[in-house]
This record gives C-alpha cells, structure tokens and sequence, in this order.
C-alpha cells in the first residue's frame, strides 16, 4: 500500500511540476511547436543550403545526423552494413554520466570536480579539456537528452575507478540505447540513409573537402557524392588485428593469441581515409583490451571473441595463482597478463556463483542462452567434480590450483583480501566485493586470452570535432567523432567504463553544434550561471511573497535555494541563453523531480 502511494505521489509530482514554465513567461507554446518554428526559422537563413555526409550510422554517427536533421540540414547517413547502430547496438550499452536523478534516487551524491578527478587520475593520459568539458556536461547532454528521447535507466552500477557510481544502465541494453535515436532520425524527411557503402576516398577542392568517393559493397558499382560537410563516424580500429599489432604499446610484448572483440567493422578505414586527406593520428597504442577474451561459439573458425566473466570468481594465471586485484578491471589485470611467458588466464567459480557468469551484449541479456552456448560447451568451459579434477582436465598445476582456492576461501572468511585487495575494510585501496567461498560442487574453469575492444587513441580533432592536420590546423569541411577520435581523449590510457558510449554522444553532437554554427549548451555544474537568471529572476523575493497557485514553485525553489543548486541544474534547456528560444521544456523538466521526491518507505 505504502509503494503505491509513493508511485501515486510520484506522478502527482509530474503534473504539479509544470507550473514552473510560468516563472520564465506568462504563456507558453508547447515544445513541439517551437521546435517547428524555430526549424523553419533556420530552414530560411543558414541551414537550408548544408548539406552533410556522415559516414557511419554507429551512435556518434546517429547522434550528429539526429542534431543537424533537427536544424532542417540535408543530411545522408551511409555506412557499411545494412543495418544502424554499429557495436554500440551489440554492446551492454552503460553510459557514464555525473549527477543525475538516478543517483538522487539511490541516494548518491556526485559533482563534476569529484568526476573530474576521477577521470584525471584513472586515465593518466586524458585530455584535460575535453574530460572538464564532458563531466560539467554530461547530464544534459547524455542523460537529459537520452530521456528526451524516450530511453530509460533502470539503475547506476559500479566500475573501477570512480569515486560515486557512474555507470547507467539503460533497459534493453545496447539497443535500447540505440533504437530510440536511429527512431527519431527516421522521423526526419530530410535525414536519409544509404546502406552497404563503403567510403573510399575524400574528395577535396580548393583545400577544402567536397565530398565521399563511396563503393556499393553489394555490386561493386562506385560514385562520388558532394557535400559541404563530411562527418566521419567510422569506428575504431580493433577488429583489424594487424593494425593493433602496427600501433601496440612499445614496452609490452604483442600476444600469441588475441581475438578480436570490437565491432565487425572497426578496421580503421575511418583512420585511413584522415590521413590520406592530411589529418595526424594520436596517441595510437592507448588501446583498451580485456582479459576476458573467449571464442565466440558461433564463429568457431574465426578470431572473433566475446567477453565473458564471473565476478564472483576468481581468475588465475597458468601457474594456478592468483595475480591482480580482478575487480580493477583491466588496468589491473592486463599489464601483469601481458608479462607471463603464457599469455592467459582461468576463471574459476563453482556452482552457487554459477548464475553470475556474464557475457557483454544485448544479444546475451538471456542467461539460458549463456548457459546452453557457452556454460555447457566444453570446448570453452570445463566442469569437475573436485578441484583436483578441475585443475587436471584444465592443465593448471592441482596443488598450485587447491592451494589458491584453500587460501581465498580463508581469506574470504576473515573478511579482508590481504594478498590483492579486494575486499576488506572500508578504505580506499579496498573495493569491499567479496565472491563467497569457493566450495560447491561441480567446479567450473574456464580459459580466457586477451580481447582487443576499444581504440582511445585515433584522429585528431580540435574543441569543434574538426579533423587537425600535422600542424594542429582544422582541415575545412572535414569533422570526425566517437572512437575514430579515440574518444576525444577522454579516457586516456584507461577507462572508468561507460566513457566510450557518452563520449560518442558527446562528440556526434558537438560535431553538428559546430557545422550549425552554434555555441554548445553551458555546463549544468554550479558556478556558470546563476548569476546571469538573477538578473532577470529574482526568486529568493518571489518565494518569500506566497501567490495563490505557486505553492509548488516555492517549495521546489526554496529546497534549490537551501541546497546552493545551480539553475541549470533544473533547467539545462535554457542554456546558452537565447531571447527567441528561451522555453523551458516540461518534459525535460520532469527528470528533476527526484531532487525532491525518491518515493522511500
């Protein structure tokens, strides 16, 4: 009875929040009207004579086509393959993003600085421009957006690195993500998409680019379209193992065995087609690769992996030992791996942390799926009675192999991880996540090689996403986003996880914000523009005069007032600040609510 009232209460909150839109002006069109009117606006001045090419329909590629059809741009989308959404659709799909209704909800408190950082430290070699510009501007470009959109979050998890949990999960994972988005494109007579095309050459006049040579991959046929802009969203280039190998890090020796686990075409074409029109690669050996690497049953013959785990287990190296901290991820586990005579490793669960076994994609949400294709498979899972027999059918070391399990299971039992730190008291060099006991009946191991995933480092762009020569020079007409950018550099060396899928969305959008001729949206944090609303809203007066009909505008204002939040924070819409266009938009006004109400008991 208690939870339905709250949900009753959290709906009355949604209708009781729109008068809000009154502070700003006395009568307001609705939102799809404006929107209408300000296409047509721009439809008549700069945007009607653009027309853009983006090559790639992955999630950054959607991103741009999405902000520039909105603004009346021609825009054609061409990509490979004849479906959208690149990896990303193929992906567990979490978005980093920093403060928002969700961690209100679960009671978590978080800032742009504490994520800044986080971001600095984890990374090493981030960008620090662009990692202020992402965390003072997740929330509405990521997340308010996204919800805008009609994509919702059904929690925040943890990864390695971040102070406050930073990783959205969004319902139906990568392709929910997606879908919502490549939807919207859909709904946009001027956005059109083009489909087994491959770009094989710029065109450029003048030292400016022109256009796309493409090949029809289907018969072979080729043509040259012209443009004024061309956006390249082509991925990374992960999945070409000899481009991996061409650019791996010098001081680390390249593995006998790697399987390729990013996108199908994540080959580097995007990297190519740069350079061959001036632009400069950067930072090419930041690759972020996983040591969860296993053959993907259903392309047995390939070098094709998937990414598969129990983090209720343990891993160890060939010698039967644990090695790294398995809950610090990859930063952790990859270099040690990397140095072993025997590039490899073993996962070890039982029965009882069976059920945890994960394998990353949304076609890989159904855990009988894992179970039947991959648990059961004895060509990549084996399964015992004893450990001794796990250890002999697997070829690890049976002593080596028992003495690990006996000393975990002790160390699981006095509460703290005193070889690697992973759980233990609540200090900072602990993650306090203990598996239980191994001790179950049947025992599980499973092998797993390295597993090439993320490119950070790629072509170099400048704030605007314009592609920069040797010389640091933007190269005119020519923009690049997502992963073929290295991800603008927000990362660095290493990533706090969710930060490929939000810097993609960041960059598609800033892309087109720049070929608009626009300001990007000013930071939600505090401190950028309170002080201008002040000067046409004096609030702290309007809620100290109670006015019949504005109860819930002073309650909320006077919670915002108390808790020193900035206005942006409620109302990210309304920046940059626009006579024509300034409206606050109620849907997006919705997602604040949780400030206030978090429906507990």
């Amino acid at each position: 009875m208690h939870k339905s009232l709250g949900r009753l209460a959290i709906v009355a909150v949604a209708l009781v929040v729109l008068p809000l839109v009154w502070l700003c002006r006395p009568a307001i069109k609705p939102v799809s009207a404006l929107t209408e009117e300000s296409d047509r606006t721009d439809r008549k001045t700069d945007n009607e004579d653009k027309r853009v090419i983006i090559v790639g329909a992955g999630i950054s590629g959607l991103c741009s086509a999405l902000e520039l059809g909105r603004a009346g741009v021609d825009v054609t989308v061409f990509d490979m393959s004849s479906v959208f959404g690149g990896h990303a659709v193929m992906s567990q799909g979490g978005v980093s993003v920093v403060d928002t209704p969700v961690h209100w909800q679960a009671g978590l408190e978080d800032s742009p600085d504490l994520a800044y950082g986080d971001f600095m430290t984890w990374g090493e070699d981030a960008d620090a421009e662009w990692v202020r510009y992402y965390v003072d501007h997740s929330r509405q470009d990521i997340y308010d957006w996204l919800v805008q959109l009609g994509i919702r979050f059904e929690g925040v998890l943890t990864a390695p690195g971040n102070s406050v949990d930073r990783f959205h999960q969004p319902v139906g994972r990568g392709i929910g993500l997606v879908m919502p988005i490549y939807r919207e494109c859909l709904k946009h007579s001027n956005i059109r998409f083009s489909w087994n095309h491959q770009a094989t050459k710029l065109l450029e006049s003048d030292g400016r680019i022109v256009g796309v040579e493409f090949r029809q991959l289907r018969d072979g046929t080729t043509r040259n379209v012209r443009c004024n802009y061309v956006v390249l969203a082509t991925g990374g280039f992960q999945s070409n193992l000899d481009m991996v190998r061409e650019f791996w890090p010098q001081d680390v020796t390249f593995p006998e065995r790697i399987l390729a686990g990013s996108g199908r075409n994540s080959v580097g074409h995007g990297h190519r087609l740069a350079q061959a029109a001036g632009g400069r690669l950067v930072k090419m050996d930041h690759q972020w690769n996983y040591f969860t690497g296993i053959r993907d049953p259903r392309h047995p013959d390939s070098n094709r992996g998937l990414s598969a785990a129990n983090m209720h287990g343990i891993i160890v190296n060939p010698d039967g030992h644990r090695f790294a901290n398995l809950h610090n991820w990859a930063k952790a586990v990859m270099p040690p791996m990397l140095k072993q005579d025997r590039v490899t490793v073993w996962w070890i669960f039982d029965e009882a942390s069976k059920s945890n076994f994960s394998v990353s994609g949304s076609e890989w949400a159904s855990f009988q799926k894992v179970e039947r294709l991959i648990i059961s498979n004895p060509d990549l899972v084996t399964q015992a009675d004893s450990i001794n027999e796990l250890a002999v059918k697997a070829g690890l070391p049976p002593k080596n192999l028992a003495a690990t399990i006996r000393r975990y299971n002790q160390l699981v039992e006095r509460g703290i991880d005193e070889d690697f730190y992973r759980f233990g008291p609540d200090r900072t060099e602990y993650n306090n996540t203990a598996s239980p006991k191994i001790q179950t009946p049947p025992f599980y191991a499973m092998q797993a090689w390295p597993l090439t995933r993320k490119s950070m480092g790629g072509v170099a762009i400048d704030r605007q996403c314009r592609v920069t020569d040797k010389n640091g020079r933007p190269i005119s007409g020519l923009y690049a986003v997502g992963e073929l950018t290295g991800l603008a550099g927000i990362n660095g060396k290493a990533a706090l996880e969710g930060t490929f899928l939000g810097p993609c969305i960041v960059t598609g959008r800033a892309a087109a914000w720049s070929i608009l001729g626009k300001s990007p949206p000013g930071p939600v944090s505090a401190g950028g523009s309170t002080q201008n609303c002040a000067s046409c809203h004096d609030v702290k007066s309007l809620i100290n005069s109670p006015r019949e009909g504005f109860w819930h505008f002073e309650q909320a204002h006077r919670i915002a007032l108390d808790r020193k939040r900035d206005c942006l924070q409620c109302h990210a819409e309304l920046a940059p600040y626009s006579e024509h266009h300034h409206q606050m938009d109620p849907l997006a006004l919705t997602t604040t609510c949780a400030q206030c109400h978090v429906a507990q008991e």
